[in-house]
């Protein structure tokens, strides 16, 4: 058997810690994926499918080297939402993209983590000027888009769904 290892690096933000999915983040994930909030990021799904989902982004750190994390808040330990880049087979390119738990939005903090994970990306990833897929009816999602500093670049599609396809700066650009 050959023991297959990565190193998924924590990040630290004012107020949360971006860290590896672990087997016990599965309720609130799962909570998250079953509701209708998860619309725009591929669900609603069911608990089962919320673990391979979680399994998912471990392998993708295994086979692209860089992948998302879990935005845990500092004070409390509960992890918050997801933050980082995804690539997977036919994507045109990688993606930095965000999502926040219930009861999390509206605090900032989805820019904190972005911004953080934007910004190791261009130093440890290569990952200089990544896009960002958003459905154009995620108004919250093209407003942090914008925030970050990201333009509109063309129409796409991703997962068999139209999209936005934003352009983030690279880290000289980035203001």
């Amino acid at each position: 058997m050959t023991l297959l290892t990565v190193t998924i690096p924590t990040l630290e933000t004012d107020r949360l810690i971006l860290r590896e999915f672990r087997e016990s983040d599965l309720d609130v994930i799962a909570a998250f994926f079953e509701s209708t909030r998860s619309h725009f990021v591929g669900g609603p799904k069911p608990r089962a499918e919320s673990w391979r989902t979680m399994a998912g982004a471990l392998g993708h750190w295994m086979l692209r080297g860089y992948g998302l994390w879990v935005a845990q808040d500092k004070d409390t330990g509960t992890p918050v939402g997801g933050v980082g880049f995804l690539n997977p087979e036919g994507w045109d390119e990688p993606e930095l993209g965000w999502h926040l738990y219930n009861g999390h939005e509206g605090k900032g903090l989805a820019y904190e983590a972005a911004l953080t994970a934007r910004a190791y990306g261009a130093q440890h990833f290569g990952l200089a000027a990544p896009i960002s897929y958003i459905d154009p009816d995620n108004t919250r999602s093209v407003a942090l888009a914008k925030r970050l500093g990201a333009i509109f670049e063309r129409e796409g599609s991703v997962m068999g769904h139209p999209c936005h396809v934003y352009r983030h700066p690279a880290p000289e650009a980035a203001t």
